[in-house]
């Protein structure tokens, strides 16, 4: 029987920023339980949610103080348990993620360890008496003095997120029994952040260099990390029905490829496809054709294309509506497991500030730092810190206008196209030339079709400017034409008995020998193939 999973197309909510149920205005989950109407009739059938449990948030939540209550800013855990029902009651599941590689340096474990160097749990986590060379991923050293006991604690990130010494089986057993808490409460699966970082080289080798870049060699992707993900899946799926993602932090195939497989994270992101920085449609084609080619049969890529840890891709690749409609097709018919950002289906933009005080993100923060002692102006450090802040694509839900999120704090240096200004979910939902409307189709006609599911490639191409692929379950076969160019193309030999389905240019197609792509149109069609 195919995994339900396999078949899903699941959508991250960003806990403060999707639906304020109690007017405080941050997201909650009273608020997320009003809009899961809305996102049946979008059509998503997983979700994946942000953190939710107490936290200072020095990192938004992924510096966890708590990981068996909710945070109060989310709401309670009735207010939780509500809203699990409710999503299942829909034939939604849930996905939390879950921070396993560090806590919060106010977790009540890490007081204890620095407490003293003979307590218990001093092991818990990974002190040194000096400091190598090792560089945060948010900058600056990876090593924090503390003054109570005179060594030096590590943090792959902030330096309020801790890293726990995995080398412990007490270590394990906590967060075994974290694990096991969160399932008893019915989510479906876990979302498992930096998954990657979870164990370093303890000989504490200095990393090397290439140019000013420091190479993590030896704090991430170490030996007997994948031992202990499968001692973590094999747990969750004793579970029925379970599901793991794994964040491996590397846009490397060979790396990701590792982490996912029968025995281990049922998928990973992948990085290698996701996080293209600019649009290039033959540098997506090519992170398919290579992932299709590298994973084993146990293996299924992911696709995405944002996320709360970068810009959104329509403001990254350049905020044309037409492109932006050309990837969310791409994302929801190839190959592999679908995850949509929220309000990507509404087409929100970026967010920028022209403010360092109206800042948030950690990254930014401490990129804006960096930025001023190494003598960059002020006005420099906001752009590197604009660059590097997550704050971007966090903003809120914009539901309506009520709840809009403008770009009057835009600096100088950044285009925000004209349409941005007019993006909520209100103006949308009666209109069908939208977004919404598009992803709707998108997201009912693959929900139709076994085949954009679960199905194989019969063919995946690529030739000046258009990705084209036909998949198949054996019973149907459905071929997606998506044309990035500004040039008409004319296709031929896609077989017999074509029935048009979707695109972004027309409402039906008269299907002959050469079927007529337009630029920028995305064309779906299917041939029922004989049995």
């Amino acid at each position: 029987m195919t995994k339900w999973w396999k078949q899903s197309v699941f959508y991250e909510i960003y806990m403060p920023s999707f639906k304020d149920g109690n007017g405080d205005g941050i997201g909650d989950f009273a608020g997320i339980s009003s809009k899961l109407d809305y996102l049946k009739d979008l059509g998503v059938n997983g979700l994946w949610l942000t953190p939710f449990y107490p936290s200072p948030k020095v990192d938004n939540g992924y510096d966890i103080a708590d990981y068996y209550e909710i945070d109060s800013d989310y709401g309670t855990m009735a207010d939780f348990e509500v809203f699990i029902k409710e999503a299942h009651q829909r034939g939604i599941r849930v996905i939390a993620d879950l921070v396993l590689n560090h806590t919060s340096s106010a977790h009540p474990w890490f007081q204890e360890s620095k407490s003293s160097k003979d307590h218990p749990k001093r092991d818990w986590y990974l002190w040194r008496n000096e400091p190598n060379n090792w560089e945060s991923f948010f900058g600056g050293s990876a090593w924090e003095y503390d003054e109570t006991t005179g060594q030096y604690y590590y943090h792959a990130f902030a330096k309020e997120q801790v890293d726990l010494n995995w080398t412990n089986p007490e270590v394990k057993k906590a967060m075994f029994d974290v694990m096991k808490f969160w399932l008893e409460k019915e989510v479906d699966g876990f979302r498992l952040d930096v998954i990657n970082f979870l164990k370093v080289n303890d000989s504490y080798q200095d990393n090397p260099y290439v140019g000013e870049e420091q190479t993590h060699l030896y704090d991430k992707d170490q030996e007997g990390i994948l031992t202990t993900i499968e001692e973590i899946a094999a747990f969750v799926h004793q579970y029925p029905d379970k599901f793991l993602v794994g964040e491996v932090g590397s846009e490397d195939l060979e790396i990701l490829k590792r982490y996912s497989g029968l025995e281990s994270l049922d998928v990973v992101f992948n990085f290698n496809i996701g996080s293209v920085e600019t649009f290039d449609s033959e540098r997506i084609f090519r992170g398919l054709v290579a992932t299709e080619e590298a994973y084993r049969e146990d293996q299924i890529p992911t696709l995405f294309f944002s996320s709360h840890d970068m810009s959104r891709f329509i403001s990254r690749f350049g905020g044309d509506l037409d492109r932006a409609k050309l990837v969310a097709a791409l994302m929801l018919t190839a190959k592999g497991v679908p995850f949509i950002y929220f309000g990507d289906e509404i087409g929100m933009r970026d967010w920028v500030t022209d403010d360092i005080n109206k800042m948030k993100d950690v990254q930014g923060l401490m990129g804006y730092k960096l930025a001023l002692e190494s003598g960059k102006t002020s006005e420099e450090a906001l752009r590197v810190a604009n660059e590097k802040s997550r704050d971007k694509s966090r903003t809120p839900m914009q539901w309506d206008e009520s709840e809009f999120v403008g770009f009057s704090d835009v600096p100088p240096w950044i285009t925000v196209p004209d349409d941005a200004l007019e993006v909520n979910v209100a103006d949308q939902l009666d209109d069908p030339d939208s977004m919404l409307s598009f992803y709707k189709s998108l997201l009912g006609l693959r929900g139709e079709h076994a085949s954009l599911q679960v199905g194989d490639y019969e063919f995946l191409r690529y030739e000046d400017g258009m990705i084209s692929f036909g998949r198949t379950d054996g019973i149907e076969k459905v071929i997606v034409l998506l044309n990035f160019s500004d040039v008409v193309r004319v296709v031929d030999g896609l077989g017999e008995n074509l029935e048009f389905l979707l695109s972004t240019k027309r409402n039906d197609l008269e299907l002959g020998e050469g079927i007529t792509v337009f630029e920028n149109e995305a064309l779906i069609i299917k041939e029922v193939l004989s049995r």
